[in-house]
């Protein structure tokens, strides 16, 4: 699956200005609520049920934050570059600053865990996150996340 089928271009934010994690997926639940019209208060419950059972801070100053809801109707996401980076409870503590988030239908099982593998395959290599930090603009973002050539190289 490539990326350019989970983010429309309003699904990038790249300048997020966030004090904390909770803070953080808030103003992405609302960002999510434009893009897809499920309520962001429902968007912002299940991405924090979903950080109860463990952090999706998965090192490297990356986070990927998801939940299964019943409302959405398709797997989509939505990419945020911090401000500053903030504390998310990551697995190697250090903190995040660059933020992939992922809705998913509650019946999306193995494509959303493919989903996952693909955004964190593509999370984990440290110059294309690099470019990622090095860009503020949303249109530069989203045509980096979304360009096949380099995403399935960084793969």
């Amino acid at each position: 699956m490539e990326l350019v089928e989970l983010l429309d271009p309003q699904g990038i934010v790249p300048s997020l200005k966030a004090k904390s994690k909770k803070q953080a997926l808030r103003e992405l639940s609302e960002r999510a609520a434009e893009i897809c019209g499920i309520d962001s208060q429902l968007i912002l419950d299940a991405l924090l049920d979903r950080e109860r059972l463990g952090t999706t801070g998965v090192g490297q100053g990356v986070a990927l934050p998801h939940a299964k809801l019943e409302e959405a109707e398709r797997l989509f996401g939505i990419f945020a570059r911090l401000d500053q980076p903030i504390d998310f409870d990551s697995i190697d503590e250090r903190p995040v600053d660059l933020i992939f988030l992922l809705i998913a239908p509650e019946d999306a099982g193995a494509e959303h865990l493919r989903a996952l593998a693909r955004i964190s395959r593509l999370l984990r290599n440290t110059e294309f996150c690099a470019k990622l930090r090095g860009s503020s603009h949303d249109a530069a973002l989203y045509a980096l996340l979304t360009d096949s050539a380099a995403s399935s190289s960084a793969a």
